[in-house]
Parts: structure tokens; C-alpha cells; sequence
């Protein structure tokens, strides 16, 4: 006690003495402190080698404004959104609705255009396509382009609150929302690090859909006066696994080439892994929809028990 007397300001006060820190409790912020910094350092490292040309877009600083985003996203489609059209009637956003699904029409067509002059139409072999990392017209405006498409993932978003403010809460799926979260947070890190070659490929073809899908949808905002032109609403699913059959299919070539200088392996892995993932989750829902679905009484094909409606996820 004395020892601890003579150390402690206050030791003549009664009381047991304080014990000493466990070495592991002295170690444990230290440990954690090191971890920290070791990712910290390996963002910092892993960031230097980011395409410095992408640096100066909206949203490509950091990723944690578009991490962010779409966190908020997915909790107010899940969650908040829900909740605050609870006990409120649906919105009627036919006039919104119309004008946002053709300005994507339009919006998507010009993606494609700028993809096919960027590259995919002049240097590109379609083949093995490294990304040009230098400063020629050509590659900043596939630099240009990429972010664009980037761009026009976050904008998609808004399909999902139109679901949520016209309380379509059924067509709020799974595939739906995984589908416009996951894109737009991969896209990102394609971008910043690989803008353009073979990787562009799959942006470009869902460029070329999406001019297909949200036509579609503009015309079946415009109410009945356009329901006859509309015959080939079963059709869209099929469009979408056609994409994903294309994608794979070019990406795969990577896979049997003696050799391919692309820089970024790993984008061409994961490409791949989306393209195979979206395959067999849309081909569940065409099974659902048009196969099992027949299967129903035609008043809940109508009311949407499969719910061919439900698959706006791409």
C-alpha cells in the first residue's frame, strides 16, 4: 500500500489500490491503431494508381460520396420510403414519368454513340482492347463516356423512388434493387481505374438496352393510347439475358487468349462474374413469369403474382 502511497497523488486516501493494465489491454488499441493504418495505407497506395485524367469528374474524388449515396438509397427503398407513403395515397407521376423515361432514351442512345466513336468503332478489335491511358482525343473521350455511363446509374435510382412514391411497392425486388446498387459502386471503381478497353464493353451493351427498356417504359407512361403498340412487353426479359450472354461471351475470350496485355485482370473477372450472376437471376425470373406463371389462374397472371412488371432492374 505504501508503494502505491508514495506514486499516487492521493494515497493517503483509504481504498484499494488500482491494479495495473494487462498487457493485453495495453496492447489492444495499439493493435487496432496499426490495422487501421495499414488499410488506410494500402487505400493511399492502392489510390496511386488511379487514372489521374478521371480525377477532376463529379463524384470521383473519393468514394465515399458515391458510397454513400447509394447506402441512403437502399435505405430509403427498404425502410424510410416504406414508411412515409404508409398512410399516404400513391403520387400520380404519369407527366414526370414520361419526360424522365425518354430523356433516358435519349440519354442512353448517346452513350452508345459515344462508346462506338470512342473506340468500338475504330481501334478496338473487339477482341483483347487494353485501356489507352494517354491523352489523345480519342481516349479522353472514352474517359468522358465511361464516367457519362457512370453517371447515368445514379440518375437510374430514380426508378425506384418513382416505385416507392406510387407505393409499386411489389416492384421493389431483390433483383431490382441489388442490381442498382451493385452497378453503379463497381462501375465506380472501373472508372477510376480502367476507363475504357474490353472492360467498356458491357456498358456499352447496357447502353444499348436501356435505349430499348426505357422506350418501353415512356410509352407505357402515356397510358392506353399506347397499350397497342406495346405487344412486346414479354419480349424485354429476353432482351436483358441476351445482354448477359454477350457479355460474358466477349469478356470470356480473355480466358483463351495465348496472351492480352489488358491491364486490370480482376475488372475482367468481375465482369464476368456480373455477367453470369444476372444470367441466372433473370433467367429465374423468366421462369417465374413465363413458364411457372402459366401455370396460374389467368386473374393472377393479370394481377401480377409472377409479375412480368416486377423485373425493371436494369
Amino acid at each position: 500500500m505504501r508503494k502505491w502511497q508514495a506514486a499516487w497523488p492521493w494515497g493517503h486516501l483509504s481504498g484499494p489500490a488500482p491494479s495495473e493494465p494487462s498487457t493485453t489491454a495495453r496492447l489492444a488499441p495499439t493493435e487496432s491503431l496499426a490495422r487501421m493504418e495499414a488499410v488506410v495505407n494500402l487505400y493511399q497506395e492502392m489510390m496511386k494508381h488511379a487514372d489521374p485524367r478521371i480525377q477532376g469528374y463529379p463524384l470521383m474524388g473519393s468514394p465515399l460520396l458515391m458510397t454513400s449515396i447509394l447506402l441512403t438509397y437502399v435505405y430509403f427503398v427498404l425502410s424510410l420510403g416504406p414508411r412515409i407513403m404508409a398512410n399516404r395515397k400513391p403520387f400520380q407521376l404519369r407527366s414526370f414519368m414520361v419526360v424522365y423515361n425518354f430523356s433516358l432514351v435519349a440519354f442512353s442512345l448517346y452513350i452508345v454513340y459515344e462508346f462506338l466513336m470512342s473506340g468500338w468503332l475504330s481501334t478496338y478489335t473487339w477482341r483483347c482492347d487494353p485501356v489507352d491511358f494517354s491523352s489523345n482525343p480519342e481516349a479522353l473521350r472514352m474517359v468522358r463516356v465511361a464516367w457519362l455511363f457512370l453517371f447515368s446509374k445514379f440518375i437510374e435510382l430514380m426508378d425506384t423512388v418513382i416505385f416507392i412514391l406510387r407505393k409499386k411497392d411489389g416492384q421493389v425486388t431483390f433483383l431490382h434493387v441489388f442490381h442498382h446498387s451493385v452497378l453503379p459502386w463497381s462501375w465506380w471503381w472501373g472508372v477510376k481505374f480502367a476507363p475504357g478497353g474490353m472492360g467498356s464493353f458491357h456498358a456499352m451493351i447496357n447502353s444499348s438496352v436501356h435505349v430499348i427498356m426505357y422506350l418501353y417504359y415512356g410509352l407505357s407512361a402515356l397510358g392506353p393510347v399506347a397499350q397497342p403498340y406495346l405487344w412486346w412487353k414479354k419480349h424485354m426479359t429476353a432482351v436483358q439475358l441476351i445482354q448477359f450472354v454477350l457479355v460474358s461471351l466477349h469478356i470470356s475470350q480473355y480466358y483463351f487468349m495465348p496472351s492480352c496485355n489488358y491491364q486490370y485482370p480482376i475488372i475482367i473477372h468481375l465482369i464476368w462474374m456480373y455477367g453470369t450472376i444476372f444470367f441466372l437471376l433473370f433467367s429465374n425470373f423468366w421462369y417465374q413469369s413465363y413458364t411457372k406463371g402459366k401455370r396460374l389462374p389467368r386473374v393472377l397472371q393479370q394481377n401480377g403474382a409472377p409479375g412480368t412488371a416486377k423485373v425493371k432492374a436494369n
